[in-house]
């Protein structure tokens, strides 16, 4: 009897910890979260899955979301993927099984519909509704559940919007950002991840619309840094969109491109703010970019507006972002999570300026150079 009493005492002691809120795990398959009040009882506990906590942006995202979910009263239990779709599929089985009541998947594997229609599959078959965001994922996938939705962003405009930002930039200061006085902008671009959507339009945008302002204004369009790259872009490996992708490839550039030789990177363009404040760091080890009014400056632009972003505008450091409102985005999910808790209409309360068709949100972006 003392041994049946010791091993149900034991099960009750992890039962309660495992209901009370805390602070997040950064560990793969780590989970964190808050029993808010009365939402267990209203709507069940939601199941909220982030590709990755080591995304400033993303982490942004998290911050707000956890607050106004909070502050709706649901119930919700954060997750880590650590960047692995296996992990992050793992991750949705589990809670699943244990009955949770929604999931908000921030997809690890947006490089194809398998990874999101894997997860819709096993939601479907057991009536939980299901919103993506962020990360895209294509129409068809999403439409074929009267659950699901996605709240994200209309990804190729944040493309158009930072083209056309670096192309005004070069033409109001062209003769400052042409170091060797050749006439021709040299330019590297950071991207963030092969197979991405919104790495893929950001990449092929901020050139193309930058170069069409360019040769408007009757200025050549701009030049690759290296002739022998024939993908025009530095992409990261890991897939991470990381500030020490960037900071690892500019050392390297640094080392044998300079004006000293004449052919000095005179333009970064990135797919984040992560990967614009690596490339920062390292053009300031080598002297450039310093905000002291005096360094030479090399113009960096970047998308998110992340806090970390926005003072390295301030400081003049860095030259301009592209606003991706996170906490927009997360009152939007909240909203929405909150409708199909409560039998409301999906996009009740949501800016139907924003809503396309019957199956996603998009968030506007703005533009931030510090001016604004």
């Amino acid at each position: 009897m003392k041994k049946i009493l010791s091993i149900l005492l034991a099960f009750c002691m992890m039962a309660g910890l495992a209901a009370c809120g805390g602070s997040s795990s950064s560990t793969a398959g780590g989970a964190s979260g808050s029993t808010a009040g009365d939402g267990a009882a209203a709507g069940g506990t939601v199941s909220v899955f982030y590709y990755t906590y080591g995304d400033t942006y993303i982490s942004s995202v998290r911050a707000a979301l956890d607050a106004a979910l909070t502050d709706a009263g649901i119930a919700y239990q954060d997750y880590d993927s650590n960047n692995s779709q296996t992990t992050q599929t793992e991750q949705v089985t589990t809670a699943l099984a244990q009955g949770t009541s929604l999931l908000v998947v921030n997809l690890v594997d947006s490089g194809s519909d398998d990874a999101a229609q894997n997860i819709i599959d096993l939601a479907k078959a057991q009536n939980v509704p299901v919103i993506f965001f962020n990360r895209s994922v294509s129409e068809s996938v999403v439409s074929g559940y009267d659950k699901c939705v996605f709240v994200g962003t209309d990804y190729e405009m944040a493309g158009h919007m930072q083209g056309q930002m670096v192309g005004e930039y070069l033409v109001a200061n062209y003769d400052a950002v042409d170091l060797n006085g050749d006439g021709v902008i040299s330019y590297v671009m950071f991207k963030g991840q092969e197979g991405n959507a919104e790495a893929i339009a950001r990449t092929q945008y901020g050139v193309e619309d930058a170069n069409a302002v360019l040769t408007a204004a009757g200025k050549p369009e701009l030049s690759f840094y290296d002739a022998s790259n024939a993908n025009l872009y530095l992409v990261d490996q890991g897939g991470a969109w990381s500030a020490a992708a960037a900071n690892d490839y500019m050392q390297t550039i640094l080392s044998q491109y300079s004006e000293a030789n004449g052919n000095m990177v005179e333009l970064i363009i990135a797919n984040n703010d992560e990967m614009a404040i690596g490339s920062v760091t390292a053009l300031q080890n080598a002297g450039y970019n310093l905000g002291d009014g005096a360094a030479t400056v090399i113009p960096v632009f970047g998308v998110d507006a992340t806090d970390a972003a926005k003072d390295a505008i301030q400081a003049g450091t860095m030259t301009g972002t592209i606003k991706q409102d996170a906490e927009g985005m997360a009152n939007t999910i909240a909203q929405i999570t909150a409708n199909f808790q409560g039998g409301a209409d999906t996009f009740a309360g949501v800016d139907a300026a924003n809503v396309v068709g019957t199956w996603r949100v998009n968030i506007p972006y703005a533009t931030y150079t510090g001016e604004e």
